[in-house]
């Protein structure tokens, strides 16, 4: 590339990089607290995903970083395992897994996957999304956690979540949540302003604002430590390694922990290529970026994120949209969000530990509700039953089982309506003698 088009370039891309980078910062904290992760795992994946992978990537608008596709996943496999080294150390696995289908040239998997499957799965992952932030959105976390263990899901746990409620958080949550639906309408997507400043990044500010104003005005309103992120300041070399969680290998054989890497690795690898497949469709310069060499970033992303404490990845659409809206040309703009990251956490800390769980389960609700709307099920509804029977298995069995296991009872399901399909299409044998 010529310097003069490396420059124009660059001059698109370091703007898009902040735009995305300020999409990323809220989502990267939201889902490493979804997950049940330590909330700087999620900005470690975050840097990770946009200096690593988006250098090693072949797609040029991709942006990789923690994604809400693997809460569920992460959530389950951290309560199961005994620590959370022990988990990144599945996380490391998949990544490996990752790089041997990358040289494998396994890239094609995604396109085997029935659509309807993979939506049902986006839907049942909203689904369960939405339903783990609701006790941070009311501020009763340890409380409903509490309920839980003791009671199970019931009457009383639910008693013991909205006892343990507080004002002040149900105020900045429904208030976020408000702030970035209605930032998010079409009419004022078309305004330039409202268009370059993510909503997200708007609620997170404002309910900054609101604790502040709460201490002031409304102490009884405000919001304690416990209800607050809390990030390692890192201001030196010393800091920045205590900072860091390194997974312990001791289990690495256990067939939990296989089980764990091997799930992780698969929907990892299906959600990065469904990414990647619909950012080139949108591509303005028709670009295709090639899968297995996206399969292979993943991998090495997947691996040095596990080493140092950080969330399993993917490419992600949200990031990736939002980076070719706002002007990217290069994959120069993913480099540059992951820069920025790493410029947060070392001059930002002291802010971003002022932001209100509550903003961060708001953000990561709407993404549930986007990843499930009642728009989705209609719609599937209406193209018949061979369509929307294995969307609803594949959402019931995620729920009423696992992720994997639901995955797979849909695949089964799909395929079954493939094949009854194709055994009902007519046909017709034409024979031609010769003469």
């Amino acid at each position: 590339m010529k310097a003069s088009s490396f420059l124009k370039n660059l001059k698109k891309d370091i703007p898009a990089g902040i735009v995305v980078f300020l999409v990323a910062l809220p989502l990267c904290l939201g889902i490493a607290l979804a997950s049940g992760a330590p909330l700087f795992s999620g900005i470690v994946s975050g840097i990770i995903g946009g200096i690593v992978v988006g250098a090693l990537s072949g797609s040029q608008l991709s942006v990789s970083g923690p994604a809400a596709g693997l809460t569920v996943i992460i959530m389950d496999a951290i309560q199961q395992l005994p620590t959370f080294e022990v988990f990144l150390s599945a996380v490391v696995l998949a990544g490996v897994i990752q790089l041997v289908l990358g040289f494998l040239r396994a890239g094609f998997i995604g396109y085997y996957f029935p659509s309807n499957v993979i939506k049902g799965m986006l839907a049942a992952i909203g689904i369960l999304l939405i339903f783990k932030q609701l006790p941070y959105l009311i501020g009763s976390e340890s409380g409903f956690i509490k309920g839980l263990i003791a009671q199970g899901l019931s009457i009383e746990s639910i008693e013991i979540a909205f006892s343990n409620m507080h004002l002040g958080a149900i105020i900045t949550g429904l208030s976020s949540i408000a702030i970035i639906v209605v930032w998010g309408n079409e009419k004022l997507q078309k305004i330039s302003f409202f268009k370059n400043i993510p909503g997200a990044l708007v609620a997170v500010v404002m309910a900054v604002v609101m604790n502040a104003l709460f201490k002031y005005f409304v102490p009884s309103l405000a919001m304690s430590n416990d209800l607050l992120v809390r990030l390692p300041s890192i201001q030196s070399k010393d800091e920045a390694l205590n900072a860091l969680v390194f997974p312990d290998f001791s289990m690495m054989l256990d067939k939990n922990v296989l089980l764990i890497a091997f799930t992780i690795a698969i929907v990892a690898s299906i959600e990065s290529l469904l990414s990647l497949e619909a950012i080139d469709k949108i591509d303005p310069d028709k670009r295709v970026s090639p899968p297995s060499r996206e399969l292979k970033a993943q991998g090495v992303g997947n691996i040095l994120a596990g080493l140092v404490g950080g969330l399993p990845m993917t490419s992600v659409i949200v990031r990736s949209s939002a980076n070719l809206t706002a002007g990217a040309k290069t994959k120069s703009s993913a480099i540059v969000h992951g820069i920025m990251l790493v410029l947060a956490i070392v001059f930002l800390a002291e802010i971003i530990n002022r932001i209100p769980y509550s903003a961060l389960a708001a953000i990561l609700i709407v993404v549930g509700f986007k990843l499930t709307t009642p728009k989705l099920i209609l719609e599937m509804k209406k193209l018949g039953n061979e369509q929307f029977i294995p969307f609803a298995v594949t959402i019931l069995a995620i729920l009423f089982t696992d992720l994997l296991v639901g995955i797979g009872i849909g695949m089964a399901v799909g395929i079954f309506f493939i094949l009854r399909l194709n055994y009902k299409l007519p046909y017709r044998l034409i024979s031609d003698s010769g003469d």
